[in-house]
Order: C-alpha cells, then structure tokens, then sequence
C-alpha cells in the first residue's frame, strides 16, 4: 500500500467533518485490507511550520483505519492545546501520520546508562512513574536535540518535574513510520 494513502485518510476525516459526512471505512478496508491490522498511530498537524494538534495512540488497541480516523479527528479538533482546526486552517495544514511499533520497555541502570541506549532520531520514548505518563514521538529530537533536554521536557509533559530520571521511571521504546505531506 502507498504510504500517502495515510495522509488522504486523515485528510479525507478532516474535510468530512466540516462537510458533515463521514469517510467510508468499509470501501477503504476492501480496497486496502491491511487497514483492518491492529496498529497505533500518532496525526499530528502543522500550520506555518508550528504545531497546531497532534493526537495518537501509542498501544494498539484497534484497527489501523479506526486508530487513523480517531486520531485525525481527535489532532484536528480536541487536541487541549489548541482551539478546533477551522476550515480556512485546513487548507494550509500539513497533515504527518505516525505508524509505530510496538513499544519494548528498557532495562537500565541509570541516566548514563539509558544515555547510551536511547537512540535520538530513532526512538520515540515512553516515560513512566505511577499514573505519571508521557511520551515523545522520534520526531521530538529535531528540536530537543540532546539527551538531557529531551528527558527534561519528557518529564514536565508527564507532570514530574524537570529531573525524571531521578525517579528511575519505566522508559520504553517504540519506532514510527513517519508519512508526512510535502
């Protein structure tokens, strides 16, 4: 399957909803059967360069075409961060679709340790402490280029402060396929 037919997916549930219709997932699955695997994926939306949403799942808990619908919808118009997408905003929008892996928890020892595990660029990162969770897409490192401020913005996302790993939380690892509108 193209990859870009991703991208015309979450589009394609944007445009709907300004249109009040729905995308037909069923004509979708038939022509793209590998849209029924369970998989996780992350939409995230720019405008001019700068975030404007961006939501995902990062286990997979459904099928691939439920996850992308979701998540399109869901970047688009309930992202917290941002009010709801406006249709003159659609067209200017650029639409990157995340297809990830499963994630595989880490064994380390400490900060350094996972400093030399950790791969910028290529791991996308989940932090976890107790109920405190967060997670940074791969595509994070381009601006939070090293290691310590990485893990220092990972950790005031999850709502612990500017040193998690000072709690040696549960770090897990998980790799995306990234779509991205040109």
């Amino acid at each position: 399957m193209n990859p870009t037919v991703y991208l015309k997916i979450a589009r394609d549930v944007i445009k709907a909803h300004f249109e009040h219709t729905v995308v037909d997932k069923d004509t979708l699955i038939d022509t793209y059967p590998e849209l029924k695997i369970q998989r996780a994926t992350f939409v995230t939306l720019t405008l001019n360069g700068h975030l404007r949403g961006c939501i995902g799942s990062i286990i997979a808990h459904q099928s691939l075409i439920d996850d992308l619908v979701s998540n399109a919808e869901s970047a688009a118009f309930r992202d917290p961060r941002f009010p709801p997408l406006s249709l003159n905003e659609l067209d200017s929008a650029k639409i990157e679709v995340s297809l990830l892996t499963k994630p595989e928890l880490v064994s380390y020892k400490d900060a350094e340790d996972l400093s030399h595990i950790i791969r910028p660029n290529i791991d996308g990162v989940i932090l976890r402490v107790g109920n405190y969770q967060a997670t940074f897409l791969p595509q994070v490192w381009e601006e939070l280029e090293d290691f310590d401020s990485f893990f220092t913005h990972l950790g005031l996302k999850a709502g612990i402060g500017n040193d998690p790993l000072s709690y040696h939380p549960d770090i897990y690892t998980y790799q995306v396929e990234k779509i991205k509108e040109a």
